[in-house]
């Protein structure tokens, strides 16, 4: 069985635990072959915020790729994936793949998913928002990327992080094609 494929690139800005969920979730599937890039402002925040550190997330992605790797297969439109993610994503990561600044392999890759026209979300996480990341959102969003700022459902009435965490990747998973049963609560209605 041929495994798709899904670029997941983190940055420095808050929610390492979305990268690193995405990974945990597509390791269990089995069908799915995860790539990983992590940016040096990336593993600060990967070590702060969940006591992790690069070789622990490489252990959860098929392949690992150095943030510098502009040689690597992911930075090729011929190495097909199903897209990227880009969780969490910083407002400079946001401008670069807004203004096509491939300066590094993540805002490459980033553009390259974009070129071919593959699933790109970007979940930015920052706030409050200036009008330079309103701007570099919309145009992210006119290049066919999709802004997913990692915002809690509070209908689930859950109190717990990991369950707010799970609904948000759940959905953007969902949006590849991954059965997001147990991580999503879809809304019933009220009636």
């Amino acid at each position: 069985m041929d495994k798709k494929r899904l670029v997941i690139g983190m940055t420095g800005a808050t929610g390492a635990i979305y990268g690193v969920r995405m990974l945990q979730i597509l390791r269990e599937r089995g069908d799915w072959e995860t790539h990983v890039v992590i940016s040096q402002a990336g593993l600060v925040n990967l070590k702060y915020e969940l006591d992790m550190d690069r070789s622990a997330l490489y252990a959860l992605a098929d392949v690992s790729h150095g943030i510098n790797d502009i040689a690597s297969c992911i930075a090729s439109g011929s190495f097909k994936t199903e897209g990227m993610v880009i969780a969490p994503c910083s407002m400079k990561t946001l401008a670069a793949v807004a203004h096509g600044f491939g300066d590094n392999l993540i805002s490459r890759a980033a553009d390259v998913a974009l070129k071919e026209r593959r699933k790109t979300v970007l979940l930015p996480r920052e706030t409050p928002l200036n009008l330079a990341h309103i701007r570099n959102m919309a145009s992210v969003t006119e290049m066919g990327g999709i802004i997913f700022p990692p915002m809690p459902a509070f209908y689930n009435k859950t109190d717990s992080l990991r369950a707010m965490v799970d609904e948000g990747v759940g959905r953007i998973l969902d949006m590849y094609g991954v059965d997001a049963a147990g991580l999503v609560t879809p809304w019933q209605g009220l009636g």
